[in-house]
């Protein structure tokens, strides 16, 4: 636990979560709720905040990829807070798909502007009161990706590389603060995230020669004549939730929590492997 650092009281159980409209999100605030915590979860579209009210929350709308959503999103959750919010979950992300040298600096821009700078936006809107307050949490979800490098996606990939460290760097700079700070690195999850990933990356790739596309093609694109494999490491995004849990309600947070085996593999790769060796494992991706 960092010095300083102060078990939230239990009226402060307010959490603001983004991206909510299914998966890691949507549980989240299910898995909080269900432990008797106040969740205001965020949504782009207004289809899934209509589910989220239906299902009984008080959603906002939030793209974090705008800053004047944010700054809106902000000044609402704090009047519904009566001024203080408990901990903020950075969830909402996305991830481009498509080989580094195929991409536009478009698609570079977009997927920094939400994972990135958008996450950290959201984030700063909230420690000036967390630390008036003497307390508070915040838990940014990375990816096992975020250790990992990983051919062919290599833009979400470095985006979570992003993420883990603002996240190391704002952990350090809130100490004494009686803030934490952690960081969720899923592995493979059963979500949409690769549909979603296949649909954002058409949009970008479909305008440049994509040196690589055919092998991004076969591996990762939803194509509908192919059969839905369910990976055998998968877990379902409750696994996720209820790291957060933990790192919202434990006196001594975690600094990572990797979830998944592969997520646990990934991290003792990235420390005692060599990039030889590291090379050798992950260039299985690209076809020769």
């Amino acid at each position: 636990m960092m010095r300083g650092m102060k078990f939230p009281p239990v009226q402060a159980r307010t959490a603001l979560v983004t991206g909510c409209s299914s998966g890691i999100g949507l549980a989240t605030a299910q898995v909080l709720r269900a432990a008797g915590w106040q969740v205001f979860p965020t949504a782009r579209k207004s289809g899934d905040l209509e589910k989220l009210r239906a299902a009984g929350f008080t959603p906002v709308a939030l793209d974090v990829a705008d800053e004047a959503s944010v700054r809106a999103v902000a000044a609402e959750v704090r009047a519904l807070c009566g001024g203080g919010l408990g901990a903020l979950v950075n969830n909402a992300g996305y991830g481009q798909p498509g080989a580094m040298e195929d991409l536009s600096r478009a698609a570079l821009r977009e997927q920094f502007e939400t994972n990135v700078v958008g996450l950290q936006d959201v984030t700063n809107q909230f420690i000036p009161l967390f630390r008036r307050q003497g307390w508070g949490r915040i838990v940014n979800v990375s990816s096992v990706v975020g250790r990992l490098p990983l051919p062919l996606m290599g833009a979400y990939s470095s985006s979570k590389f992003a993420v883990e460290c603002i996240s190391d760097c704002l952990r350090l700079e809130l100490r004494g603060s009686g803030v934490a700070v952690s960081i969720v690195e899923p592995g493979p999850i059963e979500t949409d995230f690769r549909a979603n990933a296949a649909a954002a990356g058409w949009k970008h790739l479909a305008e440049l020669k994509q040196s690589h596309f055919a092998d991004y093609y076969k591996r990762n694109a939803e194509q509908p004549d192919r059969p839905k494999t369910r990976d055998r490491f998968a877990l379902p995004p409750e696994a996720c939730a209820q790291k957060i849990l933990h790192a919202l309600t434990s006196p001594h947070p975690r600094t990572r929590y990797p979830v998944t085996l592969v997520a646990w593999a990934g991290g003792l790769i990235r420390r005692f492997a060599t990039d030889a060796a590291m090379d050798r494992l992950l260039s299985h991706r690209v076809a020769d």
